[in-house]
């Protein structure tokens, strides 16, 4: 058989690191793999797995002269390597990716959607973001959604047709690694102490980028709001929006319990030590912190919101709330707090679901199965 070529692009590190190691491992079965990303950044990649990493400046923020200059890179760089197949992650990335690849005549198109930044904005700016995932669906050959409701918001708002978006699997990226994702009372206990929180002390986790529309400064408020007295919050993920003196301050009267752990290269240790993770997110495609909560046997609570109500079932694996609703956080906060059954519960149940239908071998063996028929090898 003869070796495809690909070429995975996004953004950072960050990216690769939580998310596309198993597209780096699993895809080198059928094609030589190559990786295209920023690497500026201070995030450090935890593994290529033997692909060909090629550096190109995929900035978030929008600044139309680089960006131009980027996709023209970028365009090069497909048309030179002459790739079967170019598979994007992330809004900058799928745009360029998806005009760098028509420009090269990349027969194979593909983008994940992780989550639509436009659902947040109002105004001019939305308008711009949605333009933007339109062209990505239109100039891709293949669309994929990491949710089934995240489909339903592309197919309902035109951004793509039916029969161009597929989920794979039950839905996720890349499904969760339960070998790595599991409870473990010995790291439990390691990290708590690290981090100065008693052994037994209920603990909830945020564990993601520190950014607004995810929510954060909304649990803040909803934990000071609760009045835990023995209670803990921690957050864990970079800062990119310069957040940590507004968490500090709306936590108020819990300011002592708080604790901002910055970025680890090994979450799984943090979601031991918790007991409930948290995502009161505004937008999400599939909440992959979620599962992998649930694989190391804790409940969470998020926003009733598409892609989180893909990952919870409120009142079996975790408890949902309205976006934004400080109260009905807080309230939900002590109700995690005081019912431990309820907890156990909840958390037995989301492991089980993990185990079932989000196992990273279920949803790579989908992934590497529509390559497979994409490509005819």
């Amino acid at each position: 058989m003869t070796l495809k070529k690909i070429c995975l692009v996004t953004t950072s590190p960050l990216i690769v690191n939580f998310f596309l190691v198993p597209y780096l491992r699993r895809l080198r079965e059928i094609g030589k793999v190559h990786l295209a990303l920023d690497t500026s950044g201070s995030v450090p990649l935890k593994e290529t797995s033997g692909a060909i990493t090629y550096s190109i400046p995929i900035r978030r923020r929008i600044n139309p002269w680089q960006d131009l200059l980027t996709l023209i890179q970028l365009a090069r760089y497909f048309a030179l390597n002459q790739f079967d197949i170019v598979h994007s992650f992330g809004p900058k990335a799928g745009l360029l990716t998806a005009l760098a690849g028509r420009l090269a005549r990349i027969p194979v198109r593909m983008h994940t959607f992780t989550g639509q930044v436009w659902i947040t904005r109002k105004g001019v700016m939305r308008g711009i973001l949605r333009a933007s995932d339109k062209i990505v669906a239109t100039l891709n050959t293949h669309i994929l959604a990491d949710s089934p409701s995240q489909r339903d918001i592309l197919v309902d708002e035109g951004i793509v047709r039916p029969e161009k978006c597929t989920v794979l699997a039950s839905g996720s990226v890349s499904g969760v690694d339960t070998s790595r994702f599991r409870p473990d009372p010995i790291v439990r206990r390691e990290l708590r102490a690290a981090l100065g929180i008693p052994p037994n002390a209920m603990t909830f986790l945020y564990l993601g980028r520190l950014k607004q529309d995810k929510g954060i400064l909304d649990l803040a408020r909803a934990f000071d709001s609760a009045r835990l007295e023995s209670g803990y919050l921690v957050f864990v993920g970079p800062d990119e929006d310069g957040l940590q003196h507004g968490i500090e301050r709306l936590c108020g009267s819990g300011r002592a319990r708080l604790r901002l752990a910055g970025y680890t290269p090994a979450p799984e240790r943090y979601l031991a030590a918790a007991d409930v993770l948290c995502l009161p997110s505004y937008r999400e495609g599939f909440g992959s912190t979620i599962i992998e909560g649930a694989a190391a046997g804790i409940p969470a609570l998020g926003s009733r919101i598409y892609g989180i109500t893909d990952a919870i079932i409120d009142g079996r694996t975790g408890l949902l709330h309205a976006p934004g609703a400080i109260e009905e956080i807080a309230a939900c906060l002590r109700r995690l707090a005081n019912d431990d059954a309820l907890r156990f519960a909840l958390g037995n149940a989301a492991r089980q679901r993990a185990l079932s239908e989000f196992t990273q071998d279920r949803v790579m063996s989908a992934v590497l199965a529509f390559y497979r028929g994409l490509l005819d090898v």
